[in-house]
């Protein structure tokens, strides 16, 4: 493979969003996004440094030169996984948005699955892009973009059912960040999206982390919402941003 991707992180962590929370897994984050989130806390735009962990695990974050070349993204998973054998459960692709480097991950994952299985975390909105990869998925974790939290100025929903669409067959879960000015018709929005496509669909709601590190969604409020939901779909959880309590990466 002589191609390359510009990654922004390289690490090993505990997963704290989604269906996987809780699982170590090696994150892949690369650069760019096609959205600009409210709540978002990650750097994303391109540059010519990323950083990945001086060991698997350590938090110590070193430079390397970027674009990184894909055979070298394979050897330092298969390197990390035979260090740390039956550690990690999976890896996860994550920016950003990863599905803007579709064509590098359609030649990049086919690789690194025979290493381990991959998760992909998308805001989905690329159902084309996902088209080029579903085949070399395991786990796809997509969020649903909510006005009152994300403050995207373009209405998703209509984007957002056909992601859910072209994710099935996957081990696909839906994730919506709510905070306190979310109201009930935007969780009967994406309940009825998922129910138009599969109501067995895990969802996920995760309350909004202000950038002080406290919760931006009243117990009481949070409570109200996750009854509407499971009045409509039969899995919906509440997890908060596990790796943001635990200090990881």
């Amino acid at each position: 493979m002589s191609e390359s991707i510009y990654i922004s992180e390289l690490f090993s962590s505990i997963q704290g969003e989604g269906i996987l929370a809780g699982r170590r897994q090696i994150f892949v984050r690369l650069t760019e996004c096609n959205l600009d989130c409210l709540y978002c806390d990650t750097e994303f735009k391109r540059s010519d440094n990323g950083k990945i962990e001086s060991r698997p695990g350590s938090s110590e974050l070193i430079n390397i030169p970027q674009p990184m070349p894909l055979q070298r993204v394979v050897d330092i998973i298969a390197d990390w996984h035979k260090q740390l054998p039956g550690a990690h459960h999976s890896i996860s692709f994550t920016g950003g948005e990863p599905l803007l480097y579709a064509d590098s991950l359609a030649m990049l994952m086919p690789e690194v699955r025979k290493i381990l299985p991959i998760h992909l975390e998308t805001n989905g909105t690329m159902q084309l892009a996902l088209s080029q990869i579903k085949q070399h998925l395991d786990y796809v974790s997509m969020d649903m973009k909510l006005p009152s939290t994300a403050g995207c100025t373009e209405q998703l929903w209509d984007i957002h059912s056909l992601f859910l669409r072209e994710a099935q067959g996957s081990n696909v879960s839906v994730k919506i960040v709510i905070g306190d000015l979310t109201d009930p018709d935007e969780i009967n929005r994406v309940c009825e999206i998922i129910s138009m496509v599969d109501r067995n669909t895990p969802l996920f709601l995760q309350p909004l982390t202000l950038c002080d590190g406290s919760i931006g969604i009243k117990v009481h409020h949070l409570l109200k919402l996750q009854e509407l939901a499971s009045s409509r779909l039969p899995d919906v959880r509440v997890i908060p941003q596990m790796h943001k309590l635990l200090g990881a990466l």
